[in-house]
């Protein structure tokens, strides 16, 4: 819900996040992860398709999208996390502010008023009234507080332990204590610790909101530890790689109780503290090795590089494309931002459409408009098909991309416009 939730959640800017690009904040850019940036495309439509209900992308049931989803933003967010901003501290701290909160805050306005509208105005029962509460505080501790924008919940975490990661590493290092095996073991501590409290029942309430953030924690760990320590090492065949992965996942269905849990509210965990990770670590290598196959199809050729350059780009599945929006999937992996933001509005807009059918004509006569006023999870489908979802999915992923294509145009228009005091 870097949110590239983070424009590449991976999470990380309303508008077009560097990380998505292969660079975080520096000044020298990096050639475009292709591989990273399907991945984070990949992930973004698990998002969208879990929060519908559809599970397209579950490769038969066998990787839960709520089993390492969210890890999996995390994950790509930690492995473009660079030592060099760890010297310039203020610098990315304001600059996580300016791409994550400040976006999300904003937004979080306009979902106030849109909320407000529709309890006033149509009759909808959901959300909560306007308040500086549910405007800067609700946000940062659980993000439910206007629901259309739910899904943004992430928003916060991902600032929060991207903090997190900056001040340990810092201190580490003044320590001499900084070692990736250290780092990495140490969080998994602390979240398999909160792992066990709230199988316990003591994560709840307010604890929730750190909660999820030291469950979370490890997973941006293990993004910074697979780059320094076993992206080299990951040359594995496909089909080794995948009988080894798959054969992990089947065991873990045959000897567990349910690999689903809840990242947001720190339940749902079934089978003990390690699990939880087991299964974030299985699904993410899947889609990984996944995202590394799609690569070259997704990467342009370059006539001025070597051979040799060409097939080492190939195999690691870093490429420099000419145009870094050669292909939907990429556009989207620097995106997800927005998408994240606005996918649950988008249901609504398609739910929405689908009311006004069955209010005006007479189709549609089973849609049930207490649910539609009342219950974000309402999802109709035309005959019961399992294949409308599909509609949802292409509405939670494509108007998200309409609107901000949309906020990339007129922004620098109105720039153009009406220039920033201080710009040249």
């Amino acid at each position: 819900m870097t949110m590239t939730i983070v424009s590449h959640l991976n999470a990380d800017s309303a508008q077009k996040p560097q990380k998505a690009r292969g660079v975080t904040d520096g000044q020298k850019k990096a050639p475009y992860n292709v591989t990273f940036g399907i991945l984070s495309a990949l992930a973004i439509i698990m998002i969208v398709a879990g929060h519908a209900g559809y599970d397209i992308l579950t490769v038969g049931g066998l990787f839960p999208y709520y089993s390492f989803h969210v890890p999996l933003f995390l994950f790509i967010s930690g492995y473009f996390y660079r030592e060099e901003e760890e010297e310039q501290p203020r610098l990315y701290l304001k600059k996580k502010v300016k791409r994550l909160v400040v976006p999300y805050l904003t937004w979080n306005v306009v979902y106030g008023v849109i909320a407000w509208t529709l309890r006033s105005f149509l009759g909808f029962g959901m959300g909560e009234d306007i308040s500086l509460k549910t405007l800067f505080l609700d946000p940062l501790l659980h993000g439910y507080q206007f629901i259309y924008n739910y899904a943004a919940w992430f928003v916060p975490v991902l600032f929060f332990v991207e903090v997190m990661n900056l001040c340990m590493r810092i201190v580490l290092k003044k320590l001499r204590l900084h070692s990736e095996w250290l780092i990495l073991l140490g969080s998994l501590a602390v979240g398999m610790a909160v792992v066990q409290f709230a199988i316990a029942g003591r994560v709840w309430g307010l604890y929730k909101t750190p909660g999820r953030i030291l469950f979370l924690y490890p997973c941006f760990q293990m993004g910074q530890f697979y780059k320094k320590k076993l992206e080299s090492r990951d040359t594995l065949g496909n089909g080794a790689y995948f009988a080894v992965v798959l054969t992990v996942q089947v065991l873990l269905h045959l000897c567990c109780n349910g690999l689903a849990y809840s990242s947001v509210w720190c339940t749902g965990f079934a089978n003990g503290p390690v699990i939880p990770y087991v299964t974030a670590v299985s699904g993410i290598a899947f889609w990984l090795r996944v995202a590394k196959i799609l690569a070259p199809l997704c990467g342009e050729s370059r006539s001025d590089d070597t051979a040799a350059q060409l097939e080492e780009e190939k195999r690691s599945g870093l490429t420099a494309a000419k145009n870094p929006a050669g292909g939907f999937l990429l556009y989207l992996g620097r995106n997800t931002y927005a998408v994240m933001m606005h996918h649950v509005m988008a249901f609504m807009l398609v739910k929405m459409v689908l009311a006004g059918i069955a209010a005006h004509t007479g189709y549609l006569a089973d849609f049930d408009f207490a649910r539609f006023y009342g219950d974000i999870d309402y999802f109709y489908t035309v005959k019961g098909a399992e294949a409308f979802y599909m509609v949802y999915l292409a509405a939670g992923v494509l108007l998200p991309l309409l609107l901000q294509r949309g906020l990339d145009l007129l922004i620098p228009a109105v720039r153009r416009i009406l220039p920033v005091p201080g710009r040249g």
